[in-house]
């Protein structure tokens, strides 16, 4: 169904159909503007993996906090329960 899309003729159509939508002097300021937004979720994304390179030991701290909160949490409904 769309095996043809990629052929010159239909992306020269593309640009002309881009080029009176946006114009001639609109279409460097959006490509700038696609570059700056690729840019920034790059970075994003490295340093999203250098936060998560240590997130697993504090993970692990965050386990054993929630289920100490947890006993307690069990421990107080059993005291105002009376059992």
């Amino acid at each position: 169904m769309f095996a043809g899309l990629a052929s010159p003729s239909h992306l020269i159509i593309v640009l002309v159909v881009v080029l009176l939508l946006f114009g001639a002097k609109r279409i460097p300021e959006l490509a700038k503007g696609l570059g700056t937004g690729v840019k920034e979720l790059r970075e994003g994304i490295s340093s999203g993996e250098d936060a998560n390179a240590g997130a697993p030991d504090r993970g692990k701290g965050r386990r054993e906090a929630r289920a100490g909160s947890e006993n307690e949490t069990v421990r107080t409904h059993t005291e105002q329960r009376g059992l």
